[in-house]
């Protein structure tokens, strides 16, 4: 069976490989505290299928207990070591599997093993929060070798601890006008892309969220990453085939054989 990619919006997406189903940072609000959901519509039920979800950090954008409610029962949940001590809350989701990574670690599930890499990002669990859980990536293989990267910035060893990939989904954007320190760009994200040389690459974490009332404050920051990641792309890793998906939308991408 092919592997299938499906960007939901912003780092939400599902990933069908070998008879897997994995989901990445579910988010399916409409509204989250100050932000909603501008572009695309809120994904359907069966977006919250999945035989194992994978959380990259602990920012209510990523580990967003909602969403993470409306999973199976026994749906296997990948979260950063030490994140139920920092989130008492996961532990009323007892319908859950919830499984502690850190960077290194290799889960298998169904046919397929996720393996844990790190990443360069704040990951507490803000407005207040010890930083006790580390910001993660994931690499996914089965049939591909897919890489998850999270949230996170460039760092030296990324390529190194990624490894050989078939299909890469790096963000590109973020949520508001400015984008902090451990976050990548479209500029970023291509440079990520060189390194890395996927055969494929998916953009997300972009175009979905916006503060409420700051529509007009520099709306190229919502708008424009996904097509200047997919330029820049063709600059600095033209052998790669990115794939910039519509809100819902599924890509079956080359891999290896």
């Amino acid at each position: 069976m092919p592997v299938e990619i499906t960007w939901w919006g912003h780092a939400t997406c599902t990933l069908e490989d070998s008879g897997t189903r994995v989901l990445t940072d579910p988010l399916f609000a409409r509204r989250l505290a100050h932000l909603r959901r501008r572009r695309g519509a809120p994904p359907p039920p069966e977006a919250a299928v999945a035989d194992v979800a994978l959380v990259s950090h602990l920012h209510a954008d990523h580990l967003h207990l909602p969403s993470l409610q409306r999973l199976a029962p026994g749906t296997v949940v990948l979260v950063p070591k030490g994140a139920p001590r920092v989130v008492p809350a996961l532990r009323r989701l007892d319908h859950l599997r919830f499984v502690e990574v850190a960077p290194g670690d290799l889960t298998e599930v169904g046919d397929l093993v996720v393996r844990t890499v790190s990443a360069r990002h704040d990951g507490r669990r803000l407005p207040v929060g010890a930083h006790r859980s580390p910001a993660l990536g994931f690499v996914v293989e089965g049939e591909a070798r897919t890489y998850f990267a999270g949230d996170t910035g460039l760092f030296e060893s990324m390529a190194e601890e990624v490894g050989p990939v078939d299909v890469a989904l790096l963000p590109v954007g973020g949520w508001g006008p400015f984008l902090g320190e451990g976050h990548l760009d479209a500029g970023r994200a291509a440079e990520a892309l060189a390194q890395l040389m996927p055969r494929s690459a998916v953009p997300v974490h972009y175009g979905t969220y916006w503060p409420i009332g700051m529509d007009s404050v520099r709306p190229h920051e919502f708008h424009a990453p996904g097509d200047e990641f997919v330029r820049l792309a063709g600059e600095r890793a033209p052998q790669v085939a990115v794939h910039r998906l519509e809100h819902g939308e599924s890509v079956r991408p080359e891999v290896a054989r």
